[in-house]
């Protein structure tokens, strides 16, 4: 590949003090020049081909650190439950979209927020019943730590009233004893399986088609927490020379022997796929009230749960670290961010060296928040989290000694941070994040000023957040994140400006051109 000169005449290389460049030079992948324009071409040489950009500015490629790429390429051809208003109104896109699509054939997808909802009903297996009859249906909640079945589904997975509880997980049941058609945390894993398994389609061609999606966001990395089946189709597109996405790929912990048996070490890879953390589970989530506390829910008993317990977390930690394997657990609740930290403290003496995460750290104690900074531990948070559920930490949490989405207090005590989306959870556009990050408000501005506005980044440092803070997390920080000589040659033109829009025009900004490796992939 020759020497490529792109040129604009403001390209923000990330690193803080650095003057605005106006030309990069790339070659066989990597940046070999950055700075004035002229300055550039005298270093490489006449010779170079040279590329114009257009839009108000250039940036690093943005990294996220959290997203499951399988799932988002299933909901993007299932039905739809966000943004339902009720029972009936889901009730109704469900049955639209059992119509579209081939008679028998499992129904999937969701994304419905109950706790939203108003009017008449909550999520019921018999509501599924009456409209499906026998054919089986799994629907997410919008967390995807609760789902919606029928008696279709758990007469196929196997499950009648005398089924016990699976560990970490739940069917609920009424005050007979009957299933309600919700099931929780572990106990969901099966009917996404089954309904897989019944309808799976060419997951490397889904993939194609995510990445694409990723790129017209500006997204150039992303660590996947999804499957096995994910990886392997991930080196196959590599192997194919179809990939343009560069993936840091998590273990799911029911492979985690497995992969230590293979000799997987985090940050093993290439350029294009990279061995990631295992991805534990400490607790549930927020709203599907299953995140685990130290004080129970506003006006309740419940504590919410312990997805993995404490002994058998610490042996799985304990595992991977000596095995050179990191470790990202879920911990959304306080209680389960204490039980992940006091797992990390247990090896932390070994000095493995390796970057320890909790994912989402939604609700942390402040001693909690010190003690990530003192072992080193990333908080790998998405922001637009915390502008879905301002209400429901409103309702839910009520007045208690946690600091909620506090990325400013995890920053400020020196804690490394990294961001993501938690797709398809949340939105994947990496702006959306930013804007939520600077703002702290919902898309429409509300609440004015912010919700716990102290907490608000600026947006610079929410920028470093998605792009060297995730390439941190991923121990990637020398090939990616800036805009430097020797890094990767990542980076995207936008249509405008973040360090100097207003908080709605850095929310609409739109990418127009994505690089990755010195090749433009997308552009709009």
């Amino acid at each position: 590949m020759p020497v490529q000169v792109f040129r604009h005449a403001r390209i923000r290389t990330g690193v803080p003090g650095d003057p605005v460049a106006t030309a990069i030079a790339t070659e066989a992948g990597r940046i070999v020049a950055v700075g004035d324009e002229a300055d550039v071409h005298a270093e490489v040489g006449a010779g170079a081909e040279l590329v114009d950009l257009d839009g108000a500015c250039v940036l690093p490629g943005m990294y996220d650190a959290h997203i499951h790429t399988e799932n988002l390429a299933e909901s993007l051809t299932a039905v739809d439950l966000r943004g339902a208003l009720d029972l009936d109104d889901a009730l109704r896109r469900v049955g639209t979209f059992a119509a579209e699509t081939t008679a028998g054939q499992w129904i999937s997808g969701g994304r419905w927020d109950a706790n939203r909802w108003a009017g008449r009903g909550r999520p019921s297996r018999l509501a599924l019943d009456s409209l499906l009859g026998d054919r089986p249906a799994v629907l997410d909640s919008i967390d995807g730590h609760s789902a919606w079945v029928n008696s279709a589904a758990l007469r196929i997975a196997g499950i009648d009233t005398g089924t016990p509880d699976p560990v970490g997980g739940a069917y609920d049941r009424d005050e007979n004893g009957e299933f309600t058609g919700i099931v929780r945390e572990s106990a969901i894993a099966q009917f996404r399986e089954l309904a897989r398994e019944a309808s799976r389609a060419d997951l490397p061609e889904q993939l194609l088609g995510v990445q694409e999606l990723l790129h017209s966001v500006g997204l150039t990395s992303i660590h996947d927490i999804d499957g096995e089946v994910v990886r392997a189709a991930y080196l196959g597109l590599r192997d194919q020379g179809h990939l343009g996405l560069r993936v840091h790929k998590a273990i799911p912990v029911g492979a985690l022997e497995v992969a230590i048996d293979e000799g997987r070490k985090t940050g093993d890879g290439d350029d294009w796929v990279t061995t990631g953390p295992v991805k534990l589970f400490g607790d549930g989530a927020l709203g599907s009230h299953s995140c685990h506390l130290t004080e129970p829910f506003t006006g309740t008993e419940n504590h919410g749960m312990a997805v993995t317990s404490e002994q058998e977390l610490l042996r799985l930690v304990s595992l991977a670290d000596a095995a050179g394997i990191a470790v990202a657990t879920h911990a959304i609740g306080d209680r389960a961010a204490q039980s992940v930290l006091d797992a990390y403290e247990h090896v932390a003496t070994r000095g493995s060296g390796l970057r320890h995460r909790i994912e989402h750290a939604q609700h942390l104690r402040p001693v909690d928040i010190r003690r990530m900074a003192a072992l080193g531990v990333v908080a790998s948070m998405q922001p637009t989290h915390c502008t879905s559920d301002i209400e429901l930490v409103d309702t839910l949490l009520g007045d208690r000694d946690v600091a909620s989405y506090a990325w400013r207090d995890v920053l400020n005590a020196g804690v490394p941070l990294a961001f993501g989306s938690d797709a398809p959870v949340e939105e994947p556009n990496p702006f959306h994040g930013l804007y939520a990050a600077a703002t702290r408000a919902r898309a429409d501005g509300s609440p004015a000023g912010g919700w716990q506005p102290e907490q608000r980044l600026g947006v610079g440092e929410a920028i470093t957040a998605y792009t060297l803070g995730s390439a941190y997390a991923a121990g990637e920080e020398q090939h990616k994140g800036l805009l430097t000589p020797g890094r990767l040659a990542d980076f995207i033109v936008v249509d405008t400006d973040p360090l100097e829009a207003t908080p709605a025009q850095l929310r609409d900004t739109a990418v127009l051109t994505t690089v990755v490796g010195g090749v433009v992939r997308w552009q709009r």
